[in-house]
């Protein structure tokens, strides 16, 4: 697969993420508009922050591991079968242990009055869990119409049941139709998007169900021992990856100076607006989809490291491209947070886009550790950068408020992204463009901090003009130049 190929299928599988996790992002206004209590999406937030690391201890990173020994196509049916059948057997014990629980579980994350979300969660986790290795063996065989298709199921059931419970059922409610009181209740919001959540993942794991099918015959505890000795630095990566994703919204409520209630609030605002940054991960992870397999099967072409460099450049250009058109038309997009009360975090916004846009770069110039069987020493990079998040979340909240979470991500992913690239050119030297890297991030930069100094003395006619000029201006100029 060339480079050409590659981005198509970046753009195929960006179908399902940019645009599927697109119109869950309208689920957004949605929250912000139907929760009246920013406490309420705190709550949201928080539980969604917590399924992150729960999900890497569900899956352990089986699907790399699936990647690693299931390329060679004869090989692919043993690693499917080994992989399929111990997350099988694991998932059903871990999903047990949260539902046994669920009452002590509740108590520690200070929803106490609602069990019922952690065994929500406690389903979702491992009806996902069960679905990562079908959808990664479609990845592998390049199947990415399938993979969509399932993945544009999951999005339409998840809001489609959002707005059945939140929109239409309180409306029809109100029109007096009384049979809407059998399946919806209107003391209940929060446990509503949760259980939209779980019915969406069964769903999708029925839409995978022929590919669930294990043959005893095929199963290998020696290449299990192996799957399982690649995949392991890789749970710490990933759980370090969630640490410095995630522990912000984790720990938020429990470093804040107020009371719970308060802090909560803080907590909804924050993550309102954590979304509106994250536009940028919904293209590295449709980069992801495509590109995992991509390099794990070139990785053996003496053309390799450089497809490798370009596609770090394009990517970057990319991402910066993205990050710009966010920045200037930020003043509309906050309107997705209808709720004015979640505005006065957008602040935080540039912060975590540059995060977010490092963090992408970092996934490209960490491929090495994977491809050179070096997991151990990606672990180790991954842990210095989780160590980082936690020094700085506890040194910045108590003073900074949600602020010192932004900067403390910022600072991680931009430590990860030098360290891996710096260590990975003696392991597997690849050709990067870093000084071309770094135009296109800074110029982007650099073009929101003119746009912020002319702005505010131009009309509004102006000001759209301007923004959506520079926007033009600066992907016609670099993509010229990046061509050449």
């Amino acid at each position: 697969m060339s480079l050409r190929q590659l981005a198509s299928q970046t753009a195929l599988y960006g179908l399902s993420t940019i645009l599927g996790r697109f119109l869950n992002y309208l689920l957004v206004p949605l929250y912000t508009g139907v929760l009246k209590q920013t406490a309420d999406y705190g709550i949201v937030t928080q539980m969604f922050a917590y399924s992150g690391f729960l999900m890497v201890l569900f899956s352990y990173r089986m699907e790399s591991a699936f990647f690693r020994f299931g390329t060679p196509e004869a090989d692919r049916e043993r690693a499917y079968t080994t992989g399929l059948g111990t997350l099988t057997l694991t998932t059903l014990v871990l999903a047990a242990v949260m539902l046994v629980f669920s009452g002590p579980l509740s108590d520690w994350l200070l929803i106490g009055d609602h069990p019922e979300y952690v065994r929500y969660f406690a389903l979702i986790l491992g009806l996902d869990a069960l679905a990562e290795l079908p959808f990664a063996r479609l990845r592998l065989e390049q199947r990415p119409l399938h993979f969509v298709g399932i993945k544009l199921t999951n999005i339409g059931v998840n809001i489609g049941l959002n707005v059945f419970w939140l929109v239409f059922c309180p409306w029809a409610a109100g029109q007096g139709w009384q049979w809407v009181h059998r399946v919806w209740s209107p003391d209940v919001q929060v446990a509503y998007i949760f259980l939209a959540n779980l019915i969406a993942s069964a769903v999708t794991l029925a839409l995978l169900a022929p590919a669930l099918r294990i043959r005893l015959r095929w199963y290998d505890p020696v290449l299990l021992k192996q799957m399982l000795r690649y995949a392991g630095p890789l749970v710490v990566v990933s759980l370090a990856g969630v640490v410095n994703e995630m522990l912000d919204r984790s720990i938020l409520i429990y470093l804040l100076p107020g009371s719970t209630a308060w802090n909560r609030a803080q907590l909804g605002i924050y993550g309102a607006n954590y979304k509106l940054a994250m536009l940028i991960t919904l293209f590295t992870q449709a980069y992801r989809y495509a590109a995992e397999p991509y390099f794990f099967r070139t990785s053996g072409d003496s053309d390799s490291p450089r497809i490798l460099a370009e596609a770090a450049k394009w990517f970057t250009l990319a991402a910066s491209a993205a990050m710009l058109g966010i920045l200037l038309f930020l003043p509309v997009l906050k309107h997705f947070l209808r709720n004015p009360a979640y505005h006065e975090g957008l602040g935080v916004v540039p912060i975590l886009l540059v995060a977010n846009v490092l963090l992408g770069v970092y996934y490209n110039v960490s491929v090495w550790f994977r491809l050179k069987d070096k997991t151990a020493t990606g672990a180790w990079i991954a842990l210095a950068g989780a160590g980082i998040t936690v020094l700085l979340n506890l040194l910045l909240i108590p003073h900074m408020g949600y602020y010192g979470s932004a900067w403390a991500t910022l600072v991680c992913y931009a430590f990860m992204c030098v360290a891996t690239w710096h260590i990975g050119r003696r392991h597997y030297p690849v050709p990067y463009p870093v000084a071309k890297m770094a135009a296109y991030v800074c110029v982007a930069l650099l073009l929101y901090g003119l746009d912020q100094w002319w702005s505010p003395g131009m009309s509004d006619t102006g000001r759209w003009i301007m923004r959506a000029g520079m926007l033009f201006g600066y992907t016609a100029l670099f993509f010229r130049l990046s061509s050449r």
